[in-house]
């Protein structure tokens, strides 16, 4: 009869999600440096050399953490703000599936934007994932306003999406701090603030300073 445990039975790609669902832990808990390969693999429950045959060394397992994370939001929200759907509806599931993205991946979060955020070598990752965002938040607002027969400078709807896109991770990292918050009342809050101002921008409606 074999001894081996039963982990050792689970195909690679089992495996290595395991492994990236402890890593993502150990360094949401720990960050970047301090945490150590041990630690994720114990609690992986596997061998620190299977990890290193599997995923390569730590800046590697924490790159493929980053693409995993990175990849299952802008998933979650693509697939929730379908194109055939009125503008501010796809706004509103698209906010509904990123804060519940967080609200369900607290772990990923803490990584994907505050561990990244910290690490130089590992910014570039974090600025692929806001300008991704930031595209589709300017396409939504562009077809409202083409759906109104209105037409904004490109470089307008690039800056507006990036306020909203700052406004909901920084909404998004508060989420993360606050366990008993409901995403999807926090996603409300957001969509308040994002649509009030947007459907006044598609009225035409425009703040100039007193002496502009």
């Amino acid at each position: 009869m074999s001894t081996n445990p039963a982990f050792k039975r689970l195909p690679r790609a089992v495996r290595e999600q395991q492994m990236l669902d402890a890593a993502v832990k150990v360094f949401s808990r720990r960050g970047y440096h301090a945490a150590s390969m041990d630690e994720i693999a114990e609690d992986a429950g596997i061998s620190k050399p299977m990890v290193y045959a599997y995923l390569g060394p730590k800046e590697d397992l924490f790159v493929a953490c980053l693409h995993r994370e990175c990849t299952r939001m802008i998933e979650a929200i693509a697939g929730a703000a379908a194109p055939d759907l009125p503008p501010d509806e796809r706004l509103w599931r698209g906010l509904r599936a990123f804060f519940g993205f967080v609200g369900a991946h607290r772990d990923g979060w803490s990584v994907l934007y505050r561990q990244t955020r910290g690490e130089p070598p590992f910014a570039g990752q974090l600025a692929t994932m806001r300008a991704r965002m930031v595209e589709v938040i300017a396409g939504m607002l562009d077809d409202a306003l083409r759906a109104q027969g209105r037409e904004v400078r490109e470089t307008d709807l690039e800056v507006i999406a990036y306020a909203l896109v700052g406004a909901s991770e920084s909404l998004a990292d508060w989420l993360a701090d606050n366990p008993t918050a409901d995403p999807e009342k926090t996603a409300t809050r957001m969509m308040n603030v994002a649509w009030l101002g947007a459907g006044q921008l598609i009225e035409g409606a425009v703040w100039r300073p007193a002496d502009g």
